[in-house]
Order: C-alpha cells, then sequence, then structure tokens
C-alpha cells in the first residue's frame, strides 16, 4: 500500500521555508544597529521587518509541526512537538529542533514584554537569538535533508557569521573615526 506523500512534501517544504524565515529574521536584527546599508536602512523599518519575519517564521514551524503530525509515514504524536525526545524519529535531532522553536516562542514573546523585563535583560535574552539559529541548523541538517539543501544552510551561516562579524568590528555599526594627534601644546591647553 502506498501513502500519500503531501504531508510528508509539506512539513519538508515548510520547514526550510521557517529556516528561511529564521535566517532572514537573525539579519534584519542583526541591520537594527549595525547598518551595514548605511543610513539608507532606518532602525524603525529594521525592527518592524525583524519582528514581522520573525512572526512569519513562527508560523511556518507550526505549519511544520502540524504536517508531521498529519503525515502517515513517520508517526508523531502532537506531545512530540512539545517534548524533546518524545518522536520516534530521530528523537535527538528532533528534541533540538523543538528547543529551538521553543526558545525562539520564547523570544518573541519578549518583544512585548521588553518595558516590563528590562532593556539589558531583554537584550541578554535576545542573544540566545543565535543558539536558535545554530539549533535550527543542526536540527535541519541532523533530522535529514535533501543534499541541494546544503547550499541553503551554508549561504545561512555565511551571511550570519558575516553579518554577526560586521557588527562586532563595527562596534554595532559605529564605526570610530581615528583619533586626530594633536600637538603637545593644544592637548595642555585643553586639559586645563
Amino acid at each position: 500500500m502506498k501513502t500519500d506523500p503531501t504531508f510528508w512534501l509539506l512539513a519538508r517544504a515548510s520547514g526550510l521555508a521557517a529556516y528561511v524565515l529564521l535566517t532572514t529574521s537573525v539579519l534584519a536584527g542583526l541591520t537594527v544597529k549595525s547598518r551595514p546599508l548605511g543610513p539608507r536602512v532606518k532602525a524603525a523599518a529594521a525592527i518592524d521587518l525583524h519582528k514581522f519575519v520573525s512572526l512569519l517564521a513562527l508560523g511556518a514551524i507550526a505549519v511544520h509541526g502540524v504536517t508531521l503530525v498529519l503525515d502517515s509515514t513517520v508517526r508523531i504524536s502532537v506531545a512530540a512537538l512539545f517534548v524533546p525526545g518524545l518522536s520516534p524519529y530521530r528523537p535527538l535531532a528532533t528534541g533540538i529542533g523543538i528547543l529551538a522553536a521553543e526558545l525562539m516562542v520564547l523570544i518573541y514573546v519578549s518583544f512585548s514584554l521588553r518595558r516590563r523585563i528590562g532593556v539589558r535583560n531583554w537584550r541578554r535574552l535576545h542573544y540566545f537569538t543565535f543558539l536558535v539559529f545554530g539549533a535550527a541548523t543542526v536540527h535541519g541538517l541532523a533530522a535529514g535533508t535533501d543534499k541541494w539543501a546544503f547550499g541553503l544552510y551554508a549561504a545561512s551561516v555565511a551571511a550570519v557569521t558575516s553579518l554577526t562579524a560586521w557588527r562586532v568590528i563595527t562596534k554595532g555599526g559605529k564605526v570610530n573615526a581615528p583619533v586626530r594627534q594633536q600637538p603637545e601644546g593644544q592637548a595642555a591647553l585643553q586639559q586645563t
């Protein structure tokens, strides 16, 4: 008896879509302060894009989970979508994906809690986005993917790594101007 691959294909497509959207969200978040495209990209626009794409990524993750439950190729229960290790299909890889999704939900909810938890704690929580991205990458590669998708993962990791490096090197986009040397006499006059 042949099984219908529709839900399996939808699960894979929605998983890849979620990964692309997560990558886009991380890149948009990194551009908020670093502004690699210069002043043309306003911080408010980058923040709006970041939040919107994050929500789309969460929607794609939800579709990914629902289609896995509906698929008859691998039997995955609803509980296995929320509890790491319950999935009969590659439990470690699937569990990593579940943890990444749950942490992503927490980070997304923190947008609305920013005033309550404080900007400093909110920013610390947001650093876990790198963990989400890394875990989602491991999940995608370890849970099974097509060979052509390795290029997608490599390009995503390269883009996030490059923009993260840009942000670190430029200290959040603020490239420090070189300090001009002043003659000794002028420096002494300015200190008094």
